[in-house]
């Protein structure tokens, strides 16, 4: 890891770019911690610039309650390399929604799958450079999407405790079979009107999760209506898991 800039925002909090090989990330820790801090993997759909507002939102809200968080550009997204497999399944999916026609299951393969596969071993190695810092400990929450990404890192990754996942995103139906492999706390959030999301699928992945303790907020709005207190709520919930 190596870090390429770095700058103190308005409530102290240190935000720190940073290279993995070819994968940019971003850290940000709490301002003047004394101690070192338990962090959260922060998820998003791609584009660390175009998402940069959202995310450091989320990022200074938890930092106000003494976690770190961090996040990576994902496979074939903001400067990084493309994909012409991935270009060609996300353009199907684009005209497929647009037409209101059913997605199909392979469409959904072959945009969603390709990219797990590559993007969680990223966020291992990711986790791997970050826990390696004085300032940040476990144990360790992944919050938001890409929520097949999140479903993988929940099965295959021993060191996070806790996930707060997005329910914004296809998810191929040979992840419903791991997704009954969690068994970590899940708090779900599912924007009921999300134009871009099947809803029933969102309600079956959660019947799905084999966790005994999981919970499905529900509110009305679309794909970028989640409102506010759901922060506030999100941060409670690791800070039962997490502290």
């Amino acid at each position: 890891m190596r870090f390429t800039s770095e700058q103190r925002l308005a409530d102290g909090v240190l935000e720190r770019e940073f290279t993995l090989g070819e994968i940019p990330g971003i850290l940000w820790t709490p301002g003047f911690a004394s101690a070192p801090a338990p962090l959260i993997l922060i998820g998003h759909p791609g584009g660390l610039h175009r998402m940069y507002p959202r995310l450091v939102t989320r990022a200074r809200h938890a930092a106000a309650e003494g976690f770190a968080a961090a996040t990576i550009e994902l496979p074939w997204s903001g400067d990084r390399p493309r994909s012409a497999a991935a270009e060609e399944a996300r353009a199907d999916l684009r005209r497929a929604l647009e037409a209101g026609e059913p997605v199909d299951d392979e469409i959904v393969d072959r945009l969603v799958l390709p990219l797990v596969e590559k993007a969680v071993p990223e966020w291992r190695a990711a986790l791997d450079a970050l826990l390696a810092l004085p300032e940040i400990t476990g144990p360790v929450g992944y919050s938001g999407g890409v929520i097949a990404i999140g479903v993988r890192l929940a099965v295959v990754e021993p060191r996070i405790s806790a996930g707060l996942l997005f329910a914004g995103s296809f998810v191929p139906r040979t992840l419903f079979e791991e997704a009954r492999q969690v068994t970590i706390p899940l708090q779900v959030l599912l924007q009921w009107d999300d134009e871009g999301n099947d809803r029933q699928m969102a309600l079956d992945l959660f019947d799905a999760f084999g966790s005994k303790e999981k919970t499905l907020h529900a509110n009305m709005g679309g794909h970028t209506g989640v409102p506010q207190f759901e922060g506030d709520d999100g941060n409670r919930f690791f800070a039962r898991h997490l502290k």
